[in-house]
């Protein structure tokens, strides 16, 4: 099987798990009160919760199919096919839900097939290199830590809604980082242990895996899942895939005349990402209001 359609493959069974992971993640994490914090905040409650760990077991599975999708394909590749987890997340939402899915919701999920479609199979994406040099880390660093501080600064100024805004998005930045960094780590896996564990990018991983992770979490438990998990959702791809072109040389392999049909695809995916992801976290904020009652 050519490389490509392993990385195909592997994304879309990453996908799968992903969505089934974060139905489970956030039905839990949406109805945890404010006033069951404890010192070790929103993670001090949820490893309390069986159901947590199942969807965090099955989170960690999709990132094992992610970072075989990304030793086969290319992150233009990889990450617009996980943005397909939508799809899975709309009719498993609505059945935990127990709730009819919508004939726009329908609609929207068409367009997001189709723009995903278009965009790995016209746009024809092509690897780069598997590691940013130290110089591009660098920039990375300095113009990234600033912008996630002032997304924490915000949020910590504003509650509900914005907080989880501004929380979803810096965690879908540092997700996007994380697929860069992973990239770079299966690379070296490949050469041998002793390789991986002298790598600084293994260690990067492990820390902004982990604050990504964490920055979720309290993004799902601070407001609407309908104002967080769209933000996530898109900025994830947005970075990762900005990084992948701007770090990795990675690129589309296609005619210039075919540019504005790829531009429209990519635009249309946002949108029906943004509009199903909404659509999950409302039917999951919704589920999590009538057990609080």
């Amino acid at each position: 099987m050519p490389s490509n359609w392993i990385a195909i493959a592997s994304a879309l069974a990453a996908a799968l798990c992903i969505a089934l992971g974060a139905v489970l993640r956030q039905r839990v994490a949406a109805i945890v009160p404010d006033d069951e914090m404890g010192r070790f905040g929103v993670i001090g409650v949820l490893i309390r919760r069986p159901v947590w760990w199942a969807g965090t077991l099955v989170g960690i599975g999709g990132y094992v199919f992610q970072a075989k999708a990304l030793g086969k394909g290319s992150l233009l590749l990889v990450q617009p096919l996980l943005v397909l987890s939508l799809l899975f997340a709309l009719p498993l939402g609505a059945k935990f839900s127990g709730r009819t899915i919508r004939a726009s919701e329908w609609v929207w999920a068409i367009v997001l097939t189709s723009a995903v479609a278009i965009l790995v199979v016209v746009g024809d994406p092509r690897p780069g290199h598997p590691h940013a040099e130290a110089r591009h880390w660098a920039i990375i660093t300095g113009i990234g830590l600033p912008l996630v501080a002032l997304c924490l600064i915000g949020a910590k100024a504003w509650p509900g809604a914005r907080r989880a805004l501004l929380l979803g998005v810096a965690a879908g930045a540092l997700f996007g980082v994380a697929a860069v960094l992973t990239k770079g780590v299966v690379a070296h896996g490949g050469d041998g242990m002793v390789p991986l564990l002298t790598s600084m990018e293994t260690y990067a991983l492990i820390v902004v895996g982990l604050a990504a992770t964490l920055l979720q979490q309290n993004a799902y438990q601070a407001g609407a899942l309908q104002a967080s998990l769209p933000a996530t959702t898109v900025a994830e791809p947005v970075v990762a895939t900005a990084l992948g072109f701007l770090v990795l040389g990675e690129y589309l392999h296609t005619d210039k005349d075919l540019a504005m049909l790829l531009v429209g695809a990519l635009i249309a995916m946002v949108a029906a990402a943004v509009a199903l992801a909404q659509s999950t976290g409302e039917s999951e904020t919704d589920v999590g209001l009538d057990r609080v009652r």
